[in-house]
C-alpha cells in the first residue's frame, strides 16, 4: 500500500439512488482492508432495513440527525456520534430533522463500494426492485 491524502473535495462521487455519496477510500488504496465513504444527505433520505453477511460498519456523523435502527434498537445520533453495525444484523438509517446529514461510513472489509457502483448505474426514476435484489445478492446484503 501507499500512503494516500484525500483533500476534503476529493474523492469519487456516485448517487446511488438518491443516496449522495463520495467514496474517499476504496479497496484498491486498502489493499481491501476497508472502505471508506462520506455520505451527504437531505432529510428524509435512507435505507431500509438490510443485513450484510461480510462487512462490519461504523456510521459517524459529522453533521445533521441520522435515526439508526439496529436489531430491535433504535436512536438517533447528531453530530460525533458514531454507531457500530456488525454483519449479519439488521440495520436501517433515515436523516431525520430539517438540516442535511454528513456522515462517515467505514465499511470492513473492503468491496462494497462495488455494489454502490453498479447501484449508482441504475437509471433515474422508481428503481427496478428486482434488478437492486440481484445486485446487492451478488454482494450478499439482502433486504429484511
Amino acid at each position: 500500500m501507499e500512503p494516500k491524502i484525500v483533500k476534503n473535495d476529493a474523492g469519487h462521487s456516485l448517487n446511488v439512488m438518491g443516496d449522495n455519496q463520495v467514496i474517499k477510500l476504496s479497496s484498491s488504496d486498502t489493499n481491501g482492508l476497508f472502505t471508506l465513504i462520506e455520505q451527504n444527505n437531505n432529510p428524509g433520505m435512507g435505507i431500509p432495513p438490510h443485513v450484510h453477511e461480510n462487512e462490519d460498519e461504523v456510521f459517524h456523523v459529522l453533521t445533521g440527525e441520522v435515526e439508526m435502527i439496529i436489531g430491535e434498537e433504535s436512536t438517533t445520533l447528531t453530530a460525533g456520534d458514531m454507531i457500530f453495525c456488525p454483519r449479519r444484523i439488521p440495520h436501517s438509517w433515515r436523516v431525520v430533522g430539517d438540516e442535511k446529514a454528513k456522515a462517515m461510513l467505514s465499511i470492513f472489509p473492503a468491496g462494497l463500494e462495488g455494489m454502490f457502483e453498479e447501484l449508482s448505474e441504475l437509471p433515474a426514476g422508481p428503481p427496478d426492485l428486482e434488478k437492486v435484489g440481484e445486485i446487492c445478492g451478488k454482494y450478499q446484503l439482502r433486504f429484511v
